[in-house]
Order: structure tokens, then sequence, then C-alpha cells
């Protein structure tokens, strides 16, 4: 009985191991094909339009194509996809800012805050295979709660309401929940939670963009 529990503890170490090495590495191949669409994207001058048009593109693939697909080799299509649209789209924004006369600087301080977190949570987790599934109610209601604030304000300043500080303290309020995301999904992966890498990929590259963008806000908005 013994020999078959540590046999069964083996092939779940073994599984997790593999789910963990593959979700970093096709990690690290959209985060470089992201970033070469973004290039693209802010050396053909993209416009908001297109950027929006992009975003829901991804967005449609990731709702309705990818879960036909996570269990197949073409959910890796899919995904570099979803990743080059939402990459592409950034491009307007990265030359919003770098337009800034202190505009690299502000990108490259959103560029080093984001490594700094994920790796660091990450490794946290890594590290002591610690179990974050608790906070799962948690960043799911904080997640609704920012989202209909961000539509409010938008609604807000479509009838010429514009409330001070409000999206600083969204973006805020992004950067503290994609940390507990990170956190949460990596330990899901780590636990055993999570087996398939390729949704593993973009629940990862989700928190890590959205992260992204709302340290670029924040840093934009402190250095302006």
């Amino acid at each position: 009985m013994q020999q078959v529990y540590s046999q069964t503890q083996t092939q779940s170490a073994v599984s997790t191991n593999k789910v963990l090495k593959n979700t970093y590495m096709l990690l690290a191949l959209t985060m470089g094909v992201s970033a070469i669409a973004c290039g693209i994207a802010m050396a053909v001058g993209l416009g908001r339009g297109a950027a929006l048009v992009m975003n829901l593109a991804a967005l449609a693939l990731v709702w309705f194509v990818l879960p036909r697909t996570a269990n197949s080799s073409s959910g890796i299509y899919v995904v570099f996809g979803f990743t080059a649209l939402l990459g592409a789209s950034l491009g307007p924004t990265l030359n919003y800012y770098l337009a800034m006369s202190n505009g690299s600087q502000i990108v490259l301080q959103a560029l080093a805050g984001t490594a700094m977190v994920f790796f660091g949570l990450s490794g946290y987790v890594l590290t002591t295979k610690k179990d974050f599934s608790f906070m799962r109610g948690f960043l799911v209601t904080g997640l609704i709660v920012v989202l209909l604030c961000a539509l409010g304000l938008m609604v807000a300043g479509f009838f010429g309401v514009h409330i001070a500080g409000a999206s600083l303290a969204i973006s805020a309020a992004i950067v503290f929940l994609m940390s507990g995301f990170i956190l949460f999904d990596t330990s899901r992966i780590v636990n055993g939670g999570e087996t398939n890498y390729i949704m593993a990929t973009v629940s990862l590259y989700l928190n890590i963009y959205n992260l992204f963008v709302a340290l670029l806000h924040l840093i934009g908005a402190s250095d302006d």
C-alpha cells in the first residue's frame, strides 16, 4: 500500500513539474511574440481605434476559441494569436508615454517593476509551495468591483464628469489584484490545481500584461 502511495506521489510530482516547465517555456515565447507585435504596432503608428479592435479580437479568442482548443496543439497557435493581438494593442499606449520627455524612463521603470513583482512572487510560491487557493473568492470579487468601477468611470467621462484620482485608484487596485493572481495561479500549478499548461500560460500572461499597464499608468501619472 505504501509503495503504491509513493508511486502515485512521484507520478503527481512529475506531472506537476512538466506542466510548470511547459508553462514557463510557452510564457517566455508568448512574451517574445507580444514584444515583436508591439514593436511593429509602434513603428507603423497604430491608432487607438485599431488597438481597441485588437483587444476585442483577443478577448474573443480567449473566451470562445481557446476553451475548445486548449487540449490540442492548435491551442498553442490560439495563444500566440491572442498574445500578438494584445501586444500590438499596447503600441499606441507605449508611443504615448515615450513621447513624454522622460518617457523611456517611465516605460523602463514599469518593466522593471513588473519583472520584480512577477519573479519575486513566483519565486516565493515555487520555493515554499504554499497554497493560495483561499484567495480565489477575494480576487474574483475584487476584479468584479474594479471592472464595475472602471465601467462607471467611462460612463461618467462620457457625460463630462471627471473624478479626480479615480483612474489612479483603479490602477493601484489592479496592481494589488494582479499580484494576488500571480500568487494564486502559480500555486495552482505547483499544487496540481491547474494541469493544462496552455490555460496556465494565458492566466500568467494576463497577470503580467495587466500589471505592466497599471504600473505604467501609475508611474506615468506620478512623473507627469
